[in-house]
């Protein structure tokens, strides 16, 4: 396996069965975003992307304390959005935080291991399976820091009521969403003892990566861009890549392995 890159405000680790765990590491700041790590996350999903032997990724946060409390408002305060000085402020690619973001089609688990805040929310809204602790809280403070509480709460429309997207935005923080409320209205599909949400996690992308990482990925691709056409329109698209996939290798070598009662030896994924 190629050597994993190194980062400062991440940890990225690849094991034998093609997991890739991208972990938010400024624990110290709640694992608030900086523009280092703004960066380096654009970075993380372009590894994650272009290396065939990652089948599947896990992201989760530092400690217990908090998964991603947003922006880090320090740094917005002190007017430094790069303490190293790579790029000037207007560069950083604050939109370029998540696997959708940056069109990664692999598949991602977000483990929610403690408070989720603001921007935090991207990985609530951009990631596949998305499982937290007992202890999780969601809230966004934009408001209360003068800020508009925009791009996250137009995400989490499409995964939960708007009366609940609205006392987010609006309480701005005053109120906080339980792990309990947040699987009761659908933004997390399990909770778990906190003991128990990175192995549960582990479990779930290891299941995912015995499958085809082409047939994966497209599946991934096919359905979030439906949210971005009408149900017809989406479905003509789909039937197209379904067809274009019908030449590819691991239709035959799927069924072969069904039929000799062994696992499959898939091709490499090649896409980005």
């Amino acid at each position: 396996m190629p050597n994993t890159p190194s980062f400062e405000t991440l940890l990225y680790d690849v094991d034998e069965a093609g997991v890739a765990t991208i972990t938010l590491n400024r624990p110290e700041r709640h694992n608030a975003f900086n523009a280092t790590m703004a960066i380096e996350l654009e970075a993380v999903w372009r590894a994650v992307k272009t290396d065939p032997n990652v089948l599947c990724a896990i992201v989760t946060g530092a400690g217990d304390r908090a998964f991603c409390t947003g922006m880090d408002v320090a740094d917005v305060a002190s007017g430094e959005a790069l303490e190293s000085g790579k790029m000037p402020r207007e560069s950083v690619p604050w939109n370029k935080l998540t696997p959708i973001q940056n069109e990664c089609w692999k598949p991602v688990v977000s483990a929610i291991n403690g408070m989720v805040v603001a921007g935090g929310l991207h990985f609530v809204i951009d990631c596949d399976l998305v499982l937290c602790s007992e202890t999780a809280t969601f809230f966004d403070t934009h408001v209360k820091v003068g800020l508009i509480a925009g791009i996250e709460p137009v995400g989490l429309t499409r995964k939960i009521p708007l009366e609940a997207v609205l006392r987010l935005a609006l309480l701005g923080g005053s109120e906080r969403m339980s792990a309990a409320e947040a699987h009761r209205l659908g933004m997390v599909g399990e909770v778990l003892p906190p003991d128990r949400l990175m192995p549960r996690a582990r479990e779930l992308a290891h299941l995912i990566s015995q499958h085809s990482p082409t047939a994966l990925a497209i599946t991934k691709r096919c359905i979030w861009q439906s949210l971005d056409t009408g149900l017809d329109e989406a479905l003509e698209n789909t039937w197209d890549i379904i067809r274009a996939h019908n030449d590819h290798p691991d239709l035959k070598e799927g069924a072969r392995a069904f039929v000799e009662k062994r696992n499959p030896s898939w091709a490499p994924y090649t896409g980005s």
